[in-house]
């Protein structure tokens, strides 16, 4: 089935953070973890932004460098695969690998990473408010 171009779901374009600043600088934001990954989102506050940036830190507690390098893969991959309404373009995002993100399935990990982009962006839904008395 052909759909017009207004109606495709766009990939998601890959731009990653490169410098440690970008990284510590998305610490301050929002947070969700799922079984595969931890995922860290804050606005950035540029204004002629390309779109979502993304870092990723897997570390020697994952494994060895060959594990590592194959969960990074992975989780790009999936960024790769999500639909770019999920991600909002004016956010940088660091996914931080658990060691399960070796052996969950690749539908799980999307699942995880679209509920947790949810999650981010909002992060009281879901939650009960406390009275204030």
């Amino acid at each position: 089935m052909f759909l017009p171009v207004s109606q495709r779901a766009t990939a998601l374009r890959l731009i990653t953070l490169k410098k440690r600043a970008e990284f510590l600088r998305v610490r301050g934001g929002g947070r969700w973890a799922t079984p595969g990954f931890v995922l860290e989102g804050k606005v950035r506050g540029e204004a002629g932004a390309d779109g979502a940036r993304f870092g990723f830190t897997v570390t020697k507690a994952t494994g060895n460098a060959v594990e590592r390098n194959r969960i990074r893969r992975r989780l790009r991959a999936v960024i790769r695969k999500i639909d770019a309404r999920h991600a909002e373009p004016t956010f940088d995002y660091v996914l931080i690998a658990r060691p399960a993100a070796a052996t969950r399935t690749f539908a799980d990990l999307e699942k995880d990473l679209e509920q947790a982009l949810l999650r981010v962006h909002h992060p009281q839904r879901g939650k009960r408010r406390r009275e204030v008395r």
